[in-house]
């Protein structure tokens, strides 16, 4: 079953210090300023947090699934994913490692 906009927002809604946006017709979570969740307007892509000196290896390791981010993005640590090609697993996986890069260590644990 494809992973849909709501599933992300029940688990980022338990997520400490999190606020949901809607910034642009897009709906973005985040922590403070701090983005680490964005949807495309169509809601079938997800970009998340991810280190950027990891991503090309995350992306040529599953071309099919995860995309490079736009451009204008590149030098954000940014990555992402069409959700139509993950489950709900690995969605919960994505979701709390890019809460994780936006919180301070203590608030994580």
């Amino acid at each position: 079953m494809a992973v849909t906009i709501d599933d992300v927002r029940k688990l980022a809604s338990t997520l400490p210090r999190t606020q949901e946006a809607l910034v642009r017709d897009r709906v973005k979570f985040r922590v403070g300023q701090i983005v680490y969740l964005a949807f495309s307007r169509d809601e079938t892509l997800m970009g998340f947090a991810y280190p950027k000196e990891e991503r090309e290896a995350l992306v040529g390791s599953e071309p099919d699934k995860f995309l490079m981010p736009r451009r204008s993005d590149l030098r954000y640590n940014w990555a992402v994913v069409r959700l139509a090609a993950i489950d709900h697993e690995e969605m919960r996986e994505l979701v709390l490692d890019a809460w994780r890069m936006v919180v301070p260590k203590r608030v994580a644990a």
